[in-house]
């Protein structure tokens, strides 16, 4: 299970940070040991399988299935970092150098493999309801995750020649679709201006939408990073990069990229009247932290794009390094109901009832118009399909309508990585990342309360206490040297 860095310090094409990990500039370099490439947890699970029927276990089965997924998320991670591995259904015998040494197996095994487990886990588990614990229902979550990935994965890769890419998004949708079915999980909500950013802020995860969580403690001293990471000049200064931000529709569901100004908009009118998410991503106009009512504009010592993070973020008193314990999402519904839309759009299945159940519930808790099946295809966005080239068909104008949902609902939760590798999309890595937008050098007015916030300054800094100062060339770059992102 990922650390709950590994869950929030997502970077990629979304969050942009002071400096570019080997994965982006391509200096990946998979090393003699480590970089993934470890199999012990393999041979824990492995020798359970081999071993748990020696004696009488009462509910047994369960078990096994518990082990069987741990298998299959062991072999999904490997499959989706390296493409081919070698499959080992036993336990190797220390002396065995035949299978020490054996060669990767081609990938339409090892998947197969997995989805024999997925499978067996679901027939198998317990349909406890547990944030903590893996059941039935984690198993299918899952097994959604995992048969997009490859239904995908095989659909726009067509250079590997695979194979089955509508068998395995079968899977997914069908997957998706008996947990949406049975009815266990609902969206949480509360108000559009708080539910999004209460769904992660929150100690305890909110156990009608979390599927699976990683558990933190503040009596237990068992704390994570989030809020330092957030706010502290020394810890990467993460912020959303601009595409990512004229993707959020405007509030009636119209695109903020019709405008013809779209990408000089001043941050203070950028932001207005925007999908409620945007404003429970980052820090927007009247952002106050939880417990505080003092406003706070985007603190350009905290994030390197102005557009400065407050999903997972909590109270101010959590903010010392490595003290935040609010519970981390490891597995949400609203996955799930987005791996059912895109599975069906893929299949070329889907229907306007399936977004009803699907996207709809997303919409609905921020109050933000539902995605209408007829209207999309109708008129594909541009903006969109010039980042997913490989975008065609019937469904195209509704492929990407899922896309921007799936990037705005699930935003620093990694999964964009794998999103953008299985969509074939990876040249947006190689575009330039922006942030907010400056019109030129001088004072600006991040909150709207009349009052300088930051100024963009050349040659002497100027003595006016307040603002934040920000040296032109050295302390902030604009892509037009002068003015722009």
């Amino acid at each position: 299970m990922p650390s709950a860095e590994g869950i929030y310090n997502e970077d990629d094409d979304n969050v942009v940070k002071t400096s570019l990990g080997d994965l982006l500039t391509g200096n990946r370099v998979v090393p003699v040991s480590g970089g993934g490439w470890n199999w012990d947890a393999l041979r824990n699970i492995n020798y359970f399988l081999t071993n748990y029927k020696r004696v009488e276990i009462p509910g047994a089965a369960h078990y096994a299935g518990v082990a069987r997924l741990f298998r299959a998320i062991f072999y999904f991670d490997k499959v989706s970092s390296f493409g081919d591995v070698p499959w080992y259904g036993s336990v190797i015998d220390f002396e065995d150098t035949s299978l020490l040494n054996k060669k990767r197996d081609p990938r339409t095994l090892v998947m197969d493999s997995i989805l024999a487990d997925l499978d067996y886990a679901i027939e198998n588990m317990n349909t406890l309801e547990s944030v903590e614990k893996m059941t039935k229902w984690t198993a299918l979550a899952y097994k959604s995750r995992i048969c997009l990935f490859e239904g995908a994965f095989r659909k726009y890769h067509t250079e590997f020649n695979l194979p089955g890419a509508d068998k395995f998004l079968t899977e997914a949708a069908e997957a998706a679709e008996e947990l949406i079915d049975s009815k266990t999980y609902t969206i949480y909500t509360s108000t559009p201006d708080k539910a999004y950013l209460e769904l992660f802020s929150s100690m305890s995860a909110k156990e009608e939408e979390v599927i699976l969580t990683r558990r933190f403690s503040n009596d237990l001293q068992i704390w994570h990073n989030v809020n330092y990471y957030t706010i502290t000049a020394s810890y990467g200064r993460p912020g959303l990069e601009k595409k990512l931000v004229n993707s959020y529709l405007l509030k009636d569901g119209s695109r903020f990229t019709d405008k013809p100004d779209y990408n000089t908009i001043p941050f203070v009118e950028e932001v207005q009247n925007r999908d409620p998410r945007l404003s429970q991503t980052i820090r927007t106009p009247g952002y106050t932290r939880i417990g505080s009512t003092t406003e706070l504009p985007p603190d350009f010592t905290g994030t390197i794009t102005g557009y400065q993070l407050v999903k997972f973020v909590t109270s101010t008193t959590e903010d010392s390094y490595n003290r935040s314990y609010n519970d981390m999402p490891i597995m949400r519904y609203a996955e799930v109901l987005l791996n059912f839309a895109e599975a069906k759009a893929e299949l070329g299945t889907l229907t306007q009832a399936d977004l009803d159940k699907s996207i709809k519930l997303l919409r609905d808790r921020v109050a933000m118009p539902n995605m209408n099946l007829v209207s999309a295809n109708a008129d594909p966005d541009d903006y969109l399909a010039d980042q997913y080239v490989n975008v065609t068909g019937a469904n195209k104008g509704v492929i990407l309508e899922i896309r921007r949902e799936r990037r705005i609902e699930l935003v620093m939760e990694s999964f964009r990585r794998n999103d953008l590798m299985r969509w074939k999309e990876g040249h947006l890595y190689t575009e330039q990342f922006k942030g907010m937008y400056f019109a030129g050098v001088g004072p600006y007015d991040l909150d709207g309360d009349g009052d300088t916030d930051v100024y963009i300054y050349t040659g002497t800094k100027p003595t006016e206490k307040g603002p934040q100062y920000l040296k032109l060339g050295s302390e902030i770059l604009l892509e037009g040297n002068t003015s722009g992102g």
